[in-house]
């Protein structure tokens, strides 16, 4: 190789190494990102109604209020809402008549439903857990998104619809648990509606 060719040499190796450099700078700020917008970006939200719904087969409570918490079983975004919302029941200082509601898809075998989520869920003061096959009570509610959190008053009005959470599998102070909370507590709370985060709620079958 001729010495007039070292030169040459060195800059195209320069060069090569440069767009590696940035293709391997780009792909990681783009998956960052894409990690990012997913743990940022909420669910779709509840479209339930004013009231308690017709031909739901759960019961409102007369005396308290009620409140339905509707998941995903397998949706590992949903461990952090039932956490805020064991947390929102440790002190509220009227417990509401309580129901979790988990997705059970009718294709997949008895059991399916019952995983950690649904053991964690049966250690919440005072709740229901319910099996929802084929998603029917999440239609009744409006509700398509797990950890959707929904509190009716003693007169069947919504008064709470939204999510516990601030982001997709966050811990820890927010909108929603604080509006949940001070309704509990008979105050006044920030917001009535907050965003929900967690995996869609679609009956089939999902490992």
């Amino acid at each position: 190789m001729d010495a007039t060719d070292l030169p040459k040499q060195r800059q195209f190796t320069s060069f090569w190494v440069a767009g590696i450099a940035a293709f391997w700078l780009a792909t990681a700020v783009g998956g960052l990102y894409v990690i990012w917008a997913y743990e940022n970006g909420a669910g779709v939200p509840s479209h339930a109604g004013p009231q308690w719904p017709a031909g739901t087969t759960l019961t409102a409570a007369t005396d308290r209020p009620t409140l339905i918490f509707l998941a995903h079983p397998r949706c590992s975004c949903t461990t952090a809402s039932l956490g805020e919302l064991a947390e929102a029941l440790a002190r509220a200082k009227t417990l509401p008549k309580t129901y979790v509601v988990f997705l059970k898809p009718s294709s997949m075998p008895d059991g399916w439903e019952k995983t950690a989520l649904w053991t964690s869920a049966q250690e919440l003061p005072g709740a229901t857990v319910i099996r929802d096959e084929d998603g029917r009570e999440a239609e009744r509610f409006g509700t398509v998104t797990s950890g959707q959190t929904l509190l009716y008053d003693v007169h069947g009005h919504l008064v709470f619809n939204g999510g516990i959470t601030s982001a997709r599998g966050h811990a820890g102070d927010n909108a929603g648990r604080s509006s949940l909370v001070d309704l509990l507590n008979h105050a006044t709370p920030a917001t009535s509606a907050t965003d929900v985060y967690g995996c869609s709620l679609v009956a089939q079958a999902t490992s």
